[in-house]
């Protein structure tokens, strides 16, 4: 499957601190930078100027969080992770979005916020890659 995500960029770095919920290792800071540009004929307004975005997630560096480290670089490969769309919550159209794989965008705050502790989230992650053919 390859999806319509803009073109960017993926790169992650290693960190010693810990994850609530993953004390036993470090952390792995993925870094996503999708600069602005212009909608091609998949998006929803082709010709039309879309927003960029900078986002950054966090995995546990751990045997789990490599391998769905691994399946991230293979879905951003596939232009997966990102789409051009409206913002749901403010309804601001023309942005660059989420797609529908789950990350987590907080250390902290648990499922609610999108951070750690959430011991669920690296088997979530793997459903929702291998529902999309990444596996």
């Amino acid at each position: 499957m390859i999806g319509d995500q803009p073109e960017g960029t993926m790169t992650w770095r290693r960190d010693a601190a810990s994850l609530p919920g993953f004390e036993d290792c470090g952390h792995i800071e993925i870094a996503y930078n999708i600069p602005r540009g212009i909608q091609t004929e998949k998006h929803p307004n082709p010709g039309q100027p879309y927003n960029g975005t900078a986002r950054t997630a966090y995995l546990p560096d751990n045997k789990e969080g490599n391998k769905v480290l691994q399946l991230l670089k293979k879905a951003f490969d596939q232009r997966l992770i990102f789409t051009v769309g409206t913002f749901i919550t403010t309804g601001i159209e023309n942005q660059v979005t989420w797609s529908d794989i789950s990350h987590k965008t907080f250390i902290l705050g648990g499922p609610a916020c999108f951070g750690y502790p959430d011991l669920n989230y690296i088997e979530q992650v793997k459903r929702e890659l291998k529902a999309k053919g990444v596996e």
